[in-house]
Parts: C-alpha cells; structure tokens; sequence
C-alpha cells in the first residue's frame, strides 16, 4: 500500500489511476481509524478500482477550545486499518502543505449548516468544507464516501459538491454501531467505564423515538422529548435534541410536526467526550434491536 506525504504525490497517484481506466474511490478521515472507517473503505472498493484514504487532523474545523490538541493520532495504525480494509493508499499531508503560508481562502456555507452542530461550532463547517474541497480539488474526479454519522456534514457536503459543480459523487453510508447500538466514532476513547456505561444512553434515545415514530407520533416537540429525557439522566451536558428536515437539516420548531422522514440528532458531552447520534425516522432502523 502507498503512503502520499504531499499533495503533488497524491495528486499524481490518482490522476495516474484515471489514466489506467481505474475510477478513483476516497474516504476522508481525520485518522484515529476504526470499524466505521473501516467499512467506508470496504464501501469504496465495491464503487471503484483504485480507493484512497485521507489522514488528516484538520485545524481549522476545532474551535479555540476544542479538542485539536488531544485529538488521537496514530498514523501507522490508521495506515494498516485502511490496508486490512482494502485500500491501494494513505495520503497524509501536514497542516503546511494543505494551507500554505499566507492562506487566506474559505468555503462559505450556507443555510445547510446553519442549525444543530452550527450554532455550537461557530466555523466548524466551513473548515469542513474548505478541507474537504481542497481534497477534491487534489483527488479530480471520483467517488467520495462519508459515514451518516455525521449527518448534517454528509449534507453540507452534498451541498458543497452540487453547488460549486464539483465532478464527485458523494455517498452517506450508514452509521455502524458497537453491539449495545452506541455509533462508533474516535471520540469514544475519551470516555471513561462509567461514561461509556452511560453512553448507552444514546442509541436506547432515538430508539425511542424510531419507536414513536413508527407508531404515529409526528410532533416534533414530542418526539425530541421523547429522546430528550433518555439521555438528560447521564449526560453532562446537551448541545441540542432536535427533530429536522432530513433533506435540508432546517430544524422543525416544537409545535410542527414531521413528515414520512424526519432526522433526530443530538449532541452532549459525557465527561470530556462530545458525542453525536442521529436517525432519520422512516428510513432508518432502530439503533438498538428488539
């Protein structure tokens, strides 16, 4: 499997690629790789011949006080994980190389990013999508995979790519879970016995909810208490439990009620952990089975 340190080697490989006939597949990660990872590369190489991921903790997506300092790093762990799942390379750049000196220019986002994680990560998402269209730019045409965990970036992503007519098929892949129903995700490391205990919590939530849902309950306002009152007994804090358009992520107010889909996420911290969970009610099933 190849490593790609700068982005002129990256870009070669997979322009390279292209010209054998190969479609190139990628997986943006921020590293710290695991099962979920894991599987969007699997996913990849059922979509494409040559299939790359991405390794890159990318500053400018972190608030002032967020978790850029701690965030885990493990690059040769992260590179074998990627080759057990199947892909033909790693590109790992440094924070230099993806924002040269002098580096003044942003993706601007719009309403898609607006509600849920926007009103608590001021400028998360346009460092996602800065990051993810230099990306792009440096992978050309493709197929790029994303897990549905993070559901509001999936979309603004999606966003992204149709807007600036970018020539990459996004694809959400579904969110996969430990045993209990808990999402995978780097984060979890975080999380002490007791906390990771509570983290059940989680995924019992928005089966709840699923579980309104498909019995006939509409209401916005109720099915995120429904949710609300799970976790509020174990979580440190809450960002947010909200019932969105799953198409647009506009946030339904109390007193409206769902359609035949209807997006649950919620965000809160256990311990020094901030976890985040969604289900798009009608098309998901239930975290937690039975």
């Amino acid at each position: 499997m190849e490593l790609w340190r700068t982005p002129d080697a990256f870009r070669r490989a997979c322009d390279e690629a292209r010209r054998r006939g190969a479609r190139v597949g990628l997986v943006p990660t921020m590293g710290a790789l695991h099962r979920g990872h894991q599987t969007l590369v699997t996913e990849a190489r059922k979509r494409a011949d040559f299939v790359v991921a991405t390794v890159f903790v990318n500053p400018t997506q972190f608030g002032p006080n967020e978790d850029l300092a701690r965030y885990p790093r493990d690059l040769d762990g992260d590179a074998k994980k990627s080759d057990e799942a199947g892909a033909d390379g790693v590109f790992a750049p440094s924070p230099e190389d993806m924002y040269p000196p002098g580096d003044e220019t942003r993706v601007r986002v719009g309403r898609t990013a607006e509600g849920l994680c926007g009103v608590h990560r001021p400028g998360h998402f346009e460092g996602v999508a800065t990051v993810v269209a230099k990306l792009f730019a440096l992978t050309g045409p493709c197929v790029a995979l994303f897990g549905r965990k993070d559901y509001q970036q999936l979309k603004v992503i999606e966003r992204m790519a149709r807007d600036l007519l970018l020539p990459v098929e996004v694809v959400g892949v579904p969110t996969v879970r430990e045993p209990d129903g808990l999402a995978m995700s780097s984060r979890n490391r975080y999380l002490s016995a007791e906390d990771r205990d509570k983290a059940r919590r989680i995924p019992m939530a928005l089966t709840a909810a699923s579980r309104a849902f498909a019995s006939g309950e509409r209401g916005a306002g109720e099915l995120a208490r429904i949710a609300r009152e799970i976790v509020a007994e174990v979580a440190s804090s809450i960002d947010y439990v909200d019932v969105a358009d799953p198409d647009t992520v506009r946030v339904l107010g109390a007193g409206e009620r769902a359609g035949e889909r209807a997006l649950l996420a919620l965000a809160l911290r256990l311990g020094g952990a901030r976890l985040i969970d969604n289900v798009v009610l009608g098309e998901d099933p239930p975290p937690v089975a039975g």
